[in-house]
């Protein structure tokens, strides 16, 4: 079968093709004919660092969509044919992925499969950060850093059919902005000048919820961008910056709190938690109140160039891969 492949960590470069032997499901797993592949600011920190690789070489891909083609011993609910898009560990830019039944997920009645390969992991994670983790209440502002990318398209859709009374955007360019306002923006406000901006908006009060995925110096003026009582949800380090250490001064003055999310972690450590949230967030999906635009597509031999593209920061919304669309 064909897969993409890298043998040492580096730039787009280091993904390959290469042929590999069709890989057999053991227990508790499915194979899965892969269909489409989404890509993710994860696939390009396992590629350039490592992140969550076990050991090279590695295929990268951490969800996809596509047709089930074998089960192994206890699998239940699942049978071959079926469409599913699934949450992986690595192995989705191929022909065919192994993957843990207990992250596959049937495709919702309607939904194509290029959608789906863009449902497992933006959809519940926006919708558990806003929801389970951030605890949303009416009335309550909301600061998206990356607002212009896949998870920030929907969380602001998300945000405000919990009533959310203003949500506020940060993103790296004006084309940008006027993106993310199309998605339920209020105001898009660029890196530089985010802080300010935000103490502008609310009068000098800050916001109540803040949603950060950059880390580092973002994620220090992010902290400081809340209100009293604010809660601020940390759920990547796409900056790759160094850690920022949180100190009781940041925390006790103004009431402050800090929480933590991460699918893929989730998906390992609680999936029966999982399921629980996807079968909201997929509701919103199926039922129209929520849109993830896809906005570049691939086919699996240029999946150098969708890293090339989220890398140097151009896209906006969901890059796909097409496998065997």
């Amino acid at each position: 079968m064909r897969a993409i492949r890298f043998d040492e960590f580096g730039g787009p470069e280091v993904l390959k093709s290469v042929e590999l032997e069709v890989p057999q499901p053991r227990s508790g797993q499915v194979s899965i004919d892969v269909a489409y592949v989404g890509v993710n600011f994860a696939d390009l920190q396992a590629r350039a660092v490592g992140y969550r690789v076990p050991g090279l070489p590695f295929v990268p891909g951490l969800e996809l969509s596509g047709r089930v083609r074998a089960v192994g011993e206890g699998v239940e609910g699942l049978s071959v044919g079926q469409p599913v898009a699934a949450i992986t560990e690595g192995g989705a830019y191929a022909d065919v992925a192994v993957v843990s039944a207990s992250t596959v997920f049937p495709v919702p009645e309607g939904v194509d499969l290029r959608t789906a390969a863009t449902l497992p992991t933006v959809l519940p994670t926006a919708y558990a950060l806003v929801h389970t983790v951030g605890r949303l209440q009416p009335g309550e502002t909301v600061l998206v850093q990356a607002a212009a990318g896949g998870v920030g398209t929907v969380v602001a859709q998300i945000a405000k059919l919990a009533g959310a009374g203003a949500v506020y955007g940060v993103v790296s360019s004006p084309a940008k902005a006027e993106y993310a306002r199309e998605y339920g923006y209020d105001e898009a406000f660029l890196n530089e000048s985010f802080a300010a901006d935000v103490a502008a908006a609310t009068g000098g009060r800050g916001v109540d919820l803040a949603l950060e995925s950059i880390g580092g110096e973002t994620l220090r003026r992010t902290m400081d961008s809340l209100a009293r009582f604010g809660r601020l949800v940390s759920f990547g380090n796409a900056g790759g910056e160094g850690p920022w250490q949180i100190g009781s001064a940041d925390l006790y003055p103004q009431g402050r709190s800090v929480a933590g999310f991460s699918i893929l972690g989730l998906s390992v450590a609680a999936p029966d938690v999982l399921h629980e949230i996807a079968s909201q967030a997929f509701e919103l999906a199926t039922s129209g109140k929520v849109q993830l635009p896809i906005t570049a597509e691939f086919p699996l031999a240029e999946a150098a160039e969708a890293h090339r593209l989220m890398e140097g920061r151009a896209s906006t919304g969901k890059l796909v891969i097409a496998v065997n669309p």
